[in-house]
């Protein structure tokens, strides 16, 4: 077996079990290294100067779009729009799509197991606008039916927001089924792909997605780099998100005329290292393949579900097919609370996530308030998996219930 832990430096250097993948990844050297070349090599401001070192800058930062619009399949580099995160590209879609286009006695239909950042900005433009705003609802092992689907989109609906990959389930969402169905109705289609980018390949073309976000740093780039895709006749019409400096063409003391897509979006001193950084994280990706990554989490998923379902009182959410995990594994464990759960898995070396994972109108659906995740990335190995066991195994006996 392969020793992948070998490419980061901090799994290297530490002794700790990092199971809280689906928060942020780990970073390989060559991330950290991309990221760090660019302040010693080519630091200057990208689009602004004709200079030797501006010139290589903006190279820089245009090259990693070209990286990211083949790495989605996106039909031009204009529909890539550099952000912070899928928060802050989310939020650009709500403030400049959906407030400009969403009216009084339109719907908007939103999944109600979102993260939270895929879900406020749309209780937003609901409540700016006087549209309605109603949930696609899942079964208690995360799936939605199509007649949930066909129920709750209708011709009164404007816009549908969906997690590609649910942060507490696991879950594959049927996109296509939810994108045909909105456009069969004139819909837009927000989808929200921080947890499925690092974990499966994404085809904005072939999977017909109006809009599609994600985050750098849970797919082994830097912090502080996101990505906005979007179809470039809709980013065309939305007004800008925010203004200031490189968004604009010409200003006068009346007005300005806004700068061309991607431009047009991305306002401000731009985070060029943070792109180099995403730049080298995809081909990082792209060298070790989504198959070998599928395979390796698949396997280390199943074997964890296995041995947390064997323990008495630990009860998973979700599926019981580990198929349908993604490397997402949240579970309870009766009497003692998730922190508390955290806390023992944390004395033995064991980083998890515990609370409400930015998730609690899907907890309280699922009558849950609070849950532990492990989450999964491939360079885990089978004797991290099998320390989260048995230290499950004590988690009850050591808080006193004698088993």
């Amino acid at each position: 077996m392969p020793d992948y832990k070998k490419d980061f430096p901090l799994l290297v250097k530490e002794p700790t079990i990092y199971l809280d993948n689906a928060a942020t990844s780990q970073k390989p050297e060559c991330v950290l290294e991309a990221e760090k070349g660019f302040y010693v090599n080519h630091n200057a401001n990208p689009l602004r100067g004709f200079y030797p070192l501006s010139m290589e800058a903006t190279d820089i930062y245009e090259n990693a779009r070209k990286k990211v619009q083949q790495f989605i399949n996106a039909k031009s580099e204009r529909e890539i729009i550099f952000t912070r995160n899928t928060t802050e590209s989310i939020n650009l879609v709500a403030y400049s799509y959906g407030l400009s286009n969403i009216k009084k006695g339109d719907e908007i239909v939103v999944s109600i197991m979102e993260h939270h950042s895929n879900m406020l900005p749309w209780q937003m433009v609901a409540r700016n606008t006087g549209a309605e705003l109603k949930y696609l609802e899942c079964e208690a092992d995360g799936s939605v039916s199509e007649e949930t689907i066909e129920k709750v989109i209708t011709d009164k609906t404007k816009l549908v927001a969906c997690g590609h990959v649910s942060n507490v389930l696991g879950r594959v969402n049927p996109i296509d089924k939810i994108i045909k169905r909105a456009h069969d109705y004139g819909a837009v289609v927000v989808i929200d792909a921080a947890q499925s980018a690092p974990h499966m390949g994404i085809d904005v073309s072939a999977m017909d997605a109006d809009f599609l976000a994600f985050s750098g740093h849970k797919m082994f780039g830097p912090m502080g780099i996101g990505v906005l895709y979007g179809k470039e006749k809709l980013l065309n019409a939305m007004p800008p998100f925010l203004t200031g400096g490189e968004m604009i063409e010409s200003v006068t003391r009346e007005g300005a005329k806004y700068a061309e897509l991607p431009h047009k979006f991305e306002a401000g001193t731009v985070n060029a290292a943070g792109a180099a950084g995403l730049a080298a994280a995809i081909d990082f990706i792209e060298k070790i393949g989504f198959d070998v990554m599928e395979e390796r989490e698949a396997a280390l998923t199943a074997m964890a579900m296995e041995g947390l379902k064997a323990i008495p009182h630990v009860k998973i959410l979700g599926s019981e097919n580990p198929s349908e995990h993604t490397g997402i594994i949240t579970f309870v464990i009766d009497d003692v609370h998730p922190h508390d759960v955290s806390a023992i898995l944390e004395a033995d070396g064991i980083d998890v996530r515990a609370g409400h994972h930015c998730a609690q109108p899907l907890l309280a659906h699922l009558g849950v308030r609070s849950a532990t995740r492990a989450s999964i990335m491939y360079y885990n190995t089978e004797e991290e998996i099998k320390a989260l066991i048995d230290s499950a195994a004590t988690v009850r006996k050591r808080m006193g219930y004698g088993e």
